[in-house]
């Protein structure tokens, strides 16, 4: 837990140093999107969902959209020219973005130093005002602007694919 909580200040230090305007919000663990939806219910702006997938090359993905969006991933794998998806592992997730299942943030690419997790946004959260993820844990929520998002992702060398993430249609 303290490598989490050194991540975690060394984050909010780079967003001040940045000059990035961010708000905390201190929250009970949640590890699901309903569980979320409870905090998320007290908090304006766009709320995430976020799969950490890996294809069939053995390239890993950190897909972030919108809470309420269910993932084409068969059409996404074909639009990003991937290979087929599959989640990828606890243990992956914490090798490589350094965070653990219910904490996945785009925010974490700062762990990835070694650049093997591919990071794409929903380009909808890329553009709002107000984009809510974790900040590298699932007991707070971490306020900023999607384009602030975005230049802290191309700081930490993970720009973004931005692009309309396609929907599972309902049957």
């Amino acid at each position: 837990m303290d490598e989490i909580k050194d991540s975690e200040q060394q984050l909010l230090q780079q967003l001040d140093e940045a000059a990035i305007s961010y708000s905390l919000y201190e929250h009970e663990a949640v590890h699901t999107v309903l569980e979320s939806d409870q905090v998320n219910a007290n908090l304006t702006g766009a709320h995430t969902k976020n799969l950490f997938l890996k294809d069939t090359h053995g390239s890993f993905y950190l897909v972030t959209v919108l809470s309420d969006k269910r993932v084409d991933l068969g059409r996404l794998s074909n639009i990003l020219g991937a290979g087929r998806f599959s989640f990828g592992s606890a243990e992956d997730m914490k090798l490589y973005l350094g965070v653990s299942p219910g904490s996945v943030t785009p925010l974490a690419a700062i762990n990835d130093g070694a650049i093997k997790v591919s990071i794409v946004l929903d380009e909808i959260l890329a553009a709002s005002q107000c984009v809510n993820v974790h900040p590298l844990r699932n007991t707070a929520t971490l306020s900023l602007s999607g384009l602030n998002l975005v230049q802290m992702l191309v700081k930490w060398r993970h720009a973004p694919t931005i692009l309309t993430i396609p929907s599972k249609q309902v049957s």
